[in-house]
């Protein structure tokens, strides 16, 4: 059976490098990624997919299904398509989305004969302001039996881990006052923000080693002889696990307090971005991807690692999921950059645009079929 998937990949390998290209020439932004989201749900419909756009009102998000009507697993397969500033398909998004949607038509030829359905998401924003985590949050992949994703590369990587990641923003409110002629009727939220910093700084010495913390202030005052009556900062807050990142934050939230207290500010947190729950790999799934990586003719492939934060984190906790790394170059290349994008359009990243997709659909086909042990 895995012949007859073989036959279809090559059948729309041509269209997948013209699509992949396309992206690469047309970069959108997190939620304006309009040209991606047509060029992508137009191929799906015209093999027989039902689209549905603006998925849990998210204008850039489309879920496409095909349903065989027998009964059988759902495969989720994920398609991600925005760019970054300046730099463009830095992070490989044109080949991902390509790769996801070319593996669902695939399998989708088969799966009349032996039952289930395929389901291919369009998640928007992965860079920014990840939908996979508002659609995760609405129950939307609550369907599926796996997710899967392949991302590009300079080498081929098992499915490893992610840190789970919370934004949290501190703004603190004091009162202005002459910095010279009458300082003791101000109230300085900068120095709340300094000390927010000095305590987080001290808290480094009590975290278990994955932990990382990181913030700038975005606003500190307008002059230096006005004391500032309000002072902001922006912090990620990761760790392995998102259980560890909890008790984190409880502590975090306790010295951003203590700052108010003694300034005699007033202090608002809030959550500034969406946050990512760590990425829990299905050893199964990656193993039978890895397996099917191998029989396609990518024997060298490096063993788990973990990454930065993204949002297919948070699909992880709810099914089986996998997130590997796909090989596109001889040499060594650095992500969000423009050398990273460039590589995205080279004949060896067009002959992994298939080899993606087809792996991809070959490990959609052991999970129809039972051969996967989730």
């Amino acid at each position: 059976m895995k012949d007859i998937l073989l036959n279809e990949g090559k059948e729309i390998h041509e269209k997948l490098c013209e699509i992949s290209d396309y992206i690469y020439n047309n970069p959108e932004l997190g939620n304006k990624e309009y040209k991606a989201v047509e060029v992508l749900t137009r191929f799906l419909e015209e093999h027989n997919f039902k689209i549905e756009k603006e998925l849990s009102g998210i204008e850039t998000a489309f879920r496409a299904t095909y349903d065989s009507k027998k009964q059988g697993p759902t495969i989720g397969y994920l398609c991600e398509y925005d760019a970054l500033p300046l730099i463009g398909h830095g992070c490989g998004h044109n080949m991902i989305g390509t790769m996801s949607a070319g593996a669902g038509i695939i399998l989708s030829k088969i799966i009349d004969e032996i039952g289930g359905r395929i389901i291919v998401y369009g998640t928007p924003a992965e860079e920014t302001n990840g939908a996979k985590v508002i659609l995760s949050e609405e129950g939307v992949f609550d369907e599926l039996d796996v997710a899967m994703m392949v991302h590009p590369s300079d080498i081929s990587i098992k499915s490893g881990t992610s840190m789970a990641l919370y934004p949290l923003q501190f703004t603190y409110k004091g009162k202005t006052a002459h910095a010279a002629a009458c300082p003791e009727d101000g109230i300085n939220a900068l120095n709340s923000v300094i000390q927010l910093f000095n305590g987080i700084d001290a808290l480094r010495q009590h975290v278990t080693p994955d932990i990382r913390m990181h913030g700038i202030i975005t606003s500190g005052g307008v002059a230096a002889n006005i004391v500032p009556d309000e002072a902001t900062a922006q912090f990620y807050f990761r760790a392995a696990k998102k259980e560890t990142l909890d008790d984190l934050l409880v502590k975090v939230k306790k010295i951003a307090e203590g700052a108010a207290l003694m300034t005699g500010a007033t202090l608002e947190m809030t959550r500034y971005e969406l946050p990512n729950d760590n990425l829990v790999t299905n050893e199964g799934l990656s193993e039978a991807f890895t397996e099917n990586l191998r029989n396609l003719g990518i024997t060298d492939i490096y063993e788990a690692k973990e990454t930065g934060s993204s949002d297919i984190g948070n699909i992880s906790h709810r099914t089986a999921t996998i997130h590997p790394h796909i090989g596109i170059s001889n040499n060594h290349l650095t992500g969000h950059t423009i050398e990273m994008a460039e590589a995205t359009t080279t004949e060896l990243a067009h002959e992994r645009l298939l080899t993606g997709a087809l792996a991809l659909a070959y490990t959609g086909y052991d999970v129809l079929t039972n051969k996967v042990n989730l």
